[in-house]
């Protein structure tokens, strides 16, 4: 039994998500992401099955492990009851760990994730908030958004009373003591460090690309390589 197997067998969502598979293909046939993506969960899941590290790291170095949208069509179609997904967050839990998830183009994009949602949640106790969607790193939402965002305690105080302010309602400014709080939860929980070993291993990453941390969080944000879709 290989390594890598035996780190995946300690995370329960694997133990749950692979039991027997016999390579129907049923959870390929109703994958949405298989349909767009060169992405095959019956294939990761017979690599997987072989316990072979080279074969489980090279899923680890790749793309492939990023194109599901773990929207569990798998689960009921499985006629042994595996779930491709679990077995590919554990994958991707796994990738994370060692670092692997640096090696690939949508991999390398945890590092955006880890650093504006992430950052959202320790700053502003949200993961989304209309002051942090710059209009310059989402040219896709247009000149309307733009105004939107220089405008953003006007438009919104139209919702709420108490926009960036103490107080109920959406988008309140959060307590000092709450997000406190809120940080004790991830430092005890493990979360904290989850989010340092993303940006330890990403800045090694932009270290040997030859990159400052901003340039890197640029590139990890916007490049498409366009050779992803089918």
């Amino acid at each position: 039994m290989g390594k890598y197997f035996d780190e995946l067998m300690q995370d329960p969502r694997f133990r749950e998500g692979l039991n027997a598979c016999m390579n129907c293909g049923a959870c390929t046939a109703v994958c949405p992401a298989a349909e767009y993506y060169n992405y095959d969960p019956r294939q990761i899941v017979d690599d997987v099955q072989a316990k072979d590290d080279e074969s489980i790291e090279a899923l680890m170095k790749s793309d492939t492990i990023w194109y599901c949208g773990e929207c569990m069509s798998c689960r009921p179609r499985c006629p042994r009851g595996n779930t491709p997904a679990y077995v590919i967050q554990a994958l991707r839990r796994l990738s994370q760990k060692y670092g692997f998830f640096t090696e690939s183009e949508k991999g390398r994009q945890q590092y955006a994730l880890g650093k504006l949602l992430g950052g959202n949640m320790m700053e502003l106790g949200y993961c989304v908030h209309p002051t942090r969607v710059a209009p310059r790193m989402h040219p896709e939402q247009g000149p309307v958004w733009a105004w939107v965002h220089e405008h953003d305690r006007e438009v919104f105080a139209r919702f709420t009373d108490n926009y960036m302010k103490a107080g109920p309602g959406p988008a309140r400014a959060i307590d000092p003591e709450s997000l406190a709080e809120f940080r004790r939860i991830f430092d005890v929980s493990g979360g904290t460090e989850f989010l340092e070993n993303i940006e330890r291993c990403s800045l090694e990453k932009a270290e040997e690309l030859g990159m400052t941390p901003d340039e890197y969080m640029e590139y990890v944000y916007t490049y498409n390589s366009g050779t992803h879709t089918l």
